[in-house]
C-alpha cells in the first residue's frame, strides 16, 4: 500500500510521539465510515501498531437495516472488513446500555423540557471520549486516534499539553462537536485527518481500494430513524405528547399543538397558524405546555448564558470579559463576541446578535476564524434572558 510521502509525513507530524513509530500501539476508533477507515489505513501505512476498535451504540436490529448513520450495522460490518483488509486486530465493543443512559435517554428529557439537543457532543463527551479513551489506556496504547476533522498541536511550552485548532479543511470543520473534550483527554487524543481535505481522504480510500471509498457520510442522528426524532422519543415517553397552545408573545392564543416535542427555537413552517405575518417559534414554555411565537426579530440575541463550560484557553476565564469568537450553530461561521465568567457559568455577549439561539445547543469559542484556529472550548445554552415582546400588530418592550 502505498500514499504521497507528504500525507505520510503528515501522519507522524499529527501523531507526534516520540521513537520508531512500531514501538507504539494505538487505538483507532472504527465507525465503519471513509474517514476513519483512510485514518487507519495512514496509521497502519506509517508504521504503527494500529489496533481498531468499533463501538456498537444502539439496537443491532434496527441498525443492520439503516443507512447514513455511524454505528450501525452495516457501518460494524464495513469496519470489520476493512481492518481485516489492513490486518490488523478488530473488536466490537457493546456499548448499547451506556450509549442509551448516557445519550439516548438525556436526548429525550431535553426534548422533554423544550431544549433542542446535540447528541454527538454527549456521545463524544460521555462514549468515545470518556469510555473508549480509558479502554485505549487499558491497552496500554499511546494514544487513541479518531477520524475527526481538527487538529491537535503541541503546545509552544514545556508542559506537554496540546491544544486544539481548526482543520485545513474548513468545510469539514468538527470541532462544534469537541468542544467539551478536556485538556487531559485532548492531550491523548490524535486526529490525523486534521491536516487534510476530505477529497484528499477520499483519494486515499480510492488509492488503497478501500470498500469503504465511495461510501456516503453520515447523516442523520444514528439512533433516530429517517430523522423522525419525535417518534424516538414517543417510543420512550409516550406522556411526552402533551397538547397545548400556541401563544404570541403577549398569551393571545393562536392556535393548538400537539406536543412542544414537535417544535424548535426558530421554526417557522408546519406551526398550524396561516395568516398575518409570518411568525417563529422564539420560546418552548415546556412547564405549561406552551409554543411561544413572534416575528422573526423577536429571535435576535445578543446575550446567551453558557452552561456546562469547558474552557481551554490559556487565560481563565473571570468577570472581565475576553474577545472571542463564538459559533453558535454548527453550520455557522464563528461571529466576534466576548466572554465573561458567571457563577458556574459564562455569559458570551455578540454586538451584532445572533439568530434561532436553541436552549441546549452548543455555543463553542475560537481565537479567530477559518482554518487553523484555536478551539477555547465552549458550553451548552441555557436559558433565559430579557426578551422584546411582539404581539401581531403592536410591540412592547417586556422582560420574559
Amino acid at each position: 500500500m502505498k500514499v504521497p510521502a507528504h500525507i505520510t509525513e503528515q501522519v507522524h507530524r499529527a501523531m507526534a510521539v516520540p521513537g520508531a513509530p512500531a514501538s507504539h500501539r494505538v487505538v483507532c476508533a472504527m465507525s465503519g465510515g471513509v474517514d476513519s477507515s483512510v485514518v487507519a489505513a495512514l496509521l497502519k501505512i506509517a508504521g504503527y501498531d494500529v489496533v481498531g476498535i468499533t463501538l456498537q451504540l444502539y439496537d443491532h436490529g434496527e441498525a443492520i437495516r439503516r443507512k447514513g448513520a455511524c454505528c450501525a450495522g452495516q457501518d460494524i460490518h464495513d469496519a470489520r472488513r476493512v481492518a481485516a483488509a489492513l490486518d490488523i486486530p478488530h473488536y466490537v465493543l457493546d456499548f448499547e446500555s451506556r450509549f442509551k443512559e448516557s445519550v439516548i435517554d438525556e436526548f429525550v428529557e431535553a426534548y422533554v423540557q423544550g431544549a433542542t439537543p446535540i447528541p454527538c457532543v454527549r456521545c463524544n463527551q460521555t462514549v468515545k471520549f470518556a469510555d473508549l479513551l480509558a479502554l485505549a489506556h487499558d491497552l496500554d496504547a499511546s494514544a487513541l486516534v479518531t477520524g475527526h476533522y481538527v487538529e491537535s498541536r503541541l503546545r509552544g511550552d514545556s508542559s506537554g499539553h496540546r491544544d486544539m485548532f481548526t482543520p485545513a479543511d474548513a468545510a469539514r470543520d468538527q470541532s462544534y462537536f469537541l468542544f467539551a473534550t478536556t485538556q487531559e483527554q485532548l492531550d491523548y487524543l490524535r486526529f490525523p485527518l486534521g491536516l487534510l481535505t476530505k477529497p484528499e481522504a477520499r483519494a486515499v480510500a480510492t488509492a488503497l481500494g478501500l470498500m469503504v471509498a465511495d461510501k456516503p457520510d453520515s447523516q442523520d442522528i444514528c439512533f433516530v430513524p429517517d430523522g423522525n426524532y419525535a417518534d424516538v422519543i414517543l417510543k420512550m415517553r409516550p406522556d411526552a405528547a402533551k397538547a397545548g397552545e400556541i401563544v404570541d408573545m403577549r398569551g393571545h392564543v393562536l392556535g393548538h399543538h400537539d406536543g412542544i416535542i414537535h417544535f424548535t427555537i426558530g421554526q417557522r413552517k408546519g406551526l398550524g397558524i396561516g395568516g398575518g405575518a409570518p411568525l417563529f417559534v422564539v420560546e418552548l414554555d415546556a412547564a405549561n405546555a406552551r409554543v411561544i411565537v413572534g416575528p422573526r426579530e423577536a429571535l435576535k440575541q445578543s446575550e446567551i448564558a453558557i452552561s456546562d463550560l469547558n474552557w481551554l484557553g490559556d487565560v481563565p476565564l473571570s468577570d472581565e470579559p475576553q474577545a472571542i469568537y463564538a459559533r453558535i450553530r454548527s453550520t455557522r461561521a464563528p461571529v466576534p463576541g466576548t466572554l465573561y465568567a458567571q457563577g458556574k457559568g459564562a455569559v458570551l455577549m455578540i454586538e451584532e446578535g445572533e439568530f434561532g439561539v436553541s436552549p441546549g445547543q452548543a455555543a463553542v469559542f475560537y481565537a479567530g476564524q477559518g482554518s487553523g484556529q484555536r478551539v477555547l472550548g465552549g458550553g451548552f445554552i441555557a436559558l433565559k434572558r430579557p426578551r422584546v415582546t411582539f404581539a401581531r400588530s403592536a410591540s412592547v418592550a417586556l422582560s420574559a
